[in-house]
């Protein structure tokens, strides 16, 4: 109860909101009244109710945050649980595993080798080829009798002479376009080119012009 001053010595009721005399008969008087009682029943039912609503509130409060704790537990077992399979998942594409052909192709991995090596990949082939090429080229001439082998002059090779009538010379027209050569094209003219000199150099020996004993 709140006391407040006054001239004439009342005091105040705070359940009632009004003076009373400033002594213990009035005092008494005045708390054992009816209407005092009512008051003071108010008050505390007042009380109660707001006891009551704050401890609902406190139980909802802990009810949500049990709720987003277990929430939280729950998404934390699950990004676990990814976690681990992402990571043996890395593991076994780390270490390889045999799959079949299909799924091999099928893979993105492969592919995206496949679009950046797939040049590559057809120059190895073109210059495999031409290797091959080559040997077969060496085998049959391997396979030739041994002995002097006449061979004839070259009637395209340059010679300090007038040209022969007969030798056609290929003019190029003056609207024709040079051939663009590829790549692949390049790479087989230059391993059949290496494999003629091979052939050459193996073939000298035979000729019987380069070993003269004087």
């Amino acid at each position: 109860m709140t006391e407040y001053w006054v001239s004439q010595g009342n005091k105040w009721c705070d359940f009632c909101k009004i003076y009373i005399s400033n002594n213990p008969g009035s005092i008494r008087n005045h708390e054992l009244g009816q209407r005092h009682k009512d008051n003071v029943s108010k008050r505390l039912a007042a009380m109660r109710k707001d006891n009551i609503a704050k401890e609902k509130e406190q139980k909802e409060t802990a009810r949500a945050i049990e709720q987003i704790e277990a929430k939280a537990q729950r998404s934390y077992q699950k990004d676990k649980a990814k976690f681990e399979e992402t990571r043996e998942s890395h593991e076994l594409d780390d270490q390889g595993k045999w799959v079949t052909q299909e799924e091999a192709y099928a893979s993105p991995h492969f592919t995206s080798n496949a679009r950046h090596n797939g040049p590559t990949v057809k120059k190895s082939l073109s210059t495999s080829q031409s290797k091959s090429d080559g040997n077969q080229a060496n085998k049959f001439n391997n396979r030739s009798s041994p002995g002097p082998v006449v061979t004839t002059l070259n009637p395209k090779r340059n010679v300090k002479a007038a040209p022969s009538s007969l030798a056609v010379g290929k003019r190029k027209r003056p609207g024709e376009k040079s051939k663009v050569i590829s790549d692949e094209e390049k790479a087989a003219l230059k391993a059949r080119e290496a494999a003629r000199k091979r052939v050459q150099e193996r073939e000298k020996p035979l000729l019987g012009l380069y070993n003269k004993p004087y």
